[in-house]
């Protein structure tokens, strides 16, 4: 109730301080317009990098140093730490990197950052940008009625790029207008209770304004116009950078674990680098005051020697903690566990990602092989097999024979509890990510549907099959049991062989190959076996009973093989050119 009240009351203050005031609506206006620029730069990069970005991420962040690196590139082209964070969070959240490198990654992100500083005090206040603001935004949105996906992310990025540079001549001229009739210069605080008021403020700041970037901006704006003191600056700026963890960490609450430990890393990070710079500030400015001369900094250009000290500070941090972040990492790794109640939820689906295609594929993937997985967890327990047994050193026959005693487990409850759920997820989050797909990702999206609904299919399979394994394996009749044994001996052959090339490297050709082959010996095996049933029937060791049952549980078995199979290709094969190869040899 009361913030059904507050908040209203709250807007409309606003809004009255923003109308009254001409000088603050300028400023105001110009911090609307650089956040709508960033915006757009974000949403940019993700059509026009067309997946490169992520696969940057993906292929260039094996060791600590690679990753800083590429975190540090990746923030500085496209502007976008959150950005950077999502894709992280998305790869990590698929197994596809480690925790040490995505940590590696939002430290490099940090030092990213600061190169909005670098642009605004080097270009956006020494010329008059706001000349180019209009042709951006022309040819931006003219770019934006392209059919081209590539194009539409590259007119994105002109439109964000003209009204951040609008934005910045906006909050200029607010500035510079505002310090006719307010000079903020004169409250101005010395000592270390002017560093910390200003340090929350800085905080504050980024907090409401959801951008450390758009933060930089506005300090560095008001710097240049005299409107804030120097020693003031530097702590803004530091306070910018706690401020832009409590954005993250407000982030992370609704994430995954993935995104909770990144958050904390982040926290951490900042935390330590805010504390350094604060007790060492003075020796920090007077560290930039004697690298100016050398990167060729003017005297007297204070914009340019607080950017200086943002990227200082930031590098600082970086140096203290990389030598512990083995540490940290098993740190992280010891909180947010999932909730073993929650096993028909999806691992790896985070709807934050799923604008982004080359993440929302490869979360999909990752997920549907969750599903894979525990389905045959459920199969091969239905089959009185143990995955241990199958994926042991052991000879099949040996494996059968130890695996007699039926296990106990209620298929239709697990499809209830677990699967159907976590299979309803994943074609959820399927369909509504086609919509920001090319035509090869929503192929990609409609094989992985496909694979998943098979993957459901053979656990109804086992279902039937289940029932009279478990009768007929208290037979006393040994013929019966034997045909029951070479149906389970099927199934771990098949299991083994899709193991061993997700263990090992093998190339797309040689997999594809294998599966292909495999399928061919399942439907020999399935016509042979009966044969033989056939043969026991006419030799009367088996009743008509018994025989239709088992006939019948031989093509359920073969249904799951070829399945499993299939599954297999469409999980593990990439190359769509060898996959449509292998549909040239598809049997019913």
């Amino acid at each position: 109730m009361l913030n059904r009240i507050f908040a209203p009351l709250l807007f409309l203050g606003f809004a009255w301080f923003v109308v009254s005031n001409t000088d603050a609506r300028t400023i105001i206006a110009g911090v609307a317009i650089f956040l709508i620029g960033m915006h757009y730069m974000e949403n940019g990069f993700k059509l026009f990098s067309g997946g490169a970005l992520e696969t940057v991420l993906e292929r260039f962040t094996g060791t600590t140093p690679r990753a800083i690196l590429t975190g540090f590139l990746s923030t500085s082209v496209v502007q976008s730490s959150s950005l950077v964070s999502v894709i992280i969070i998305s790869f990590l959240s698929a197994e596809l990197i480690g925790l040490t490198q995505a940590v590696g990654v939002v430290f490099g992100s940090n030092i990213g950052t600061t190169t909005t500083a670098w642009l605004v005090s080097a270009f956006g206040l020494k010329i008059k940008i706001s000349a180019y603001a209009l042709p951006m935004l022309i040819f931006g949105v003219v770019m934006q009625f392209s059919r081209h996906v590539s194009y539409k992310g590259i007119g994105s990025v002109l439109i964000g790029l003209g009204f951040i540079f609008l934005g910045i001549a906006y909050m200029k001229e607010g500035f510079e207008t505002l310090k006719e009739g307010l000079n903020l210069a004169e409250y101005a605080m010395a000592g270390y209770a002017g560093v910390a008021v200003y340090i929350i403020l800085g905080a504050i700041a980024t907090v409401v304004i959801q951008s450390s970037s758009a933060t930089m901006a506005i300090i560095i704006t008001a710097l240049a116009t005299g409107q804030i003191d120097y020693i003031n600056a530097l702590s803004l700026a530091i306070g910018a950078n706690i401020g832009t963890t409590v954005t993250a960490a407000l982030g992370a609450l609704a994430s995954n674990r993935n995104g909770k430990r990144l958050a904390v890393a982040h926290f951490i990070f900042n935390l330590i680098t805010a504390l350094f710079a604060v007790i060492f500030i003075h020796q920090l400015r007077d560290l930039v005051d004697w690298l100016a001369p050398y990167l060729a900094i003017p005297v007297g250009d204070d914009t340019m020697r607080l950017a200086l000290f943002h990227t200082i500070f930031n590098v600082i941090g970086v140096l203290l903690v990389v030598p512990f972040s083995k540490q940290l990492v098993n740190f992280l790794e010891t909180l947010f566990h999932d909730d073993e109640k929650a096993r028909g939820r999806a691992k790896y689906l985070t709807p934050e990602v799923m604008e982004i295609p080359a993440a929302a594929l490869a979360a999909l993937r990752k997920e549907t092989i969750h599903l894979y997985d525990k389905s045959v967890e459920a199969i091969v327990h239905a089959m009185n097999l143990h995955r241990t047994e199958i994926f042991s050193d052991a000879g099949i026959d040996e494996v059968i024979e130890r695996s007699t005693s039926p296990i106990k487990i209620n298929v239709d409850e697990v499809y209830q509890s677990e699967l159907k759920s976590l299979y309803g997820e994943i074609i959820k989050y399927a369909s509504m990510s086609q919509t920001y797909m090319d035509q090869q990702g929503n192929n990609e999206i409609f094989e992985l549907k496909q694979a998943a609904r098979k993957i459901i299919e053979m656990v109804k399979d086992v279902r039937e099959l289940q029932k009279n394994l478990n009768f007929y394996s208290k037979s006393h009749n040994y013929f019966i049991i034997e045909q029951y044994d070479k149906l389970r001996a099927e199934l771990v052959e098949v299991l083994r062989i899709i193991q061993e090339f997700r263990e090992s490297e093998f190339d797309e050709e040689e997999v594809l190959t294998r599966i292909e082959v495999e399928k061919v010996n399942a439907k020999e095996r399935e016509i042979a076996q009966n044969y033989e049933v056939d043969a026991l029937i006419r030799a009367q060791k088996i009743d008509s009973n018994s025989a239709s049952s088992l006939i019948n549980d031989i093509t359920f078995a073969q249904s799951i093989s070829k399945k499993l199979l299939t599954c297999a290709s469409t999980l593990w094969v990439r190359d769509e050119e060898m996959k449509d190869l292998g549909d040239e040899y598809e049997y019913d």
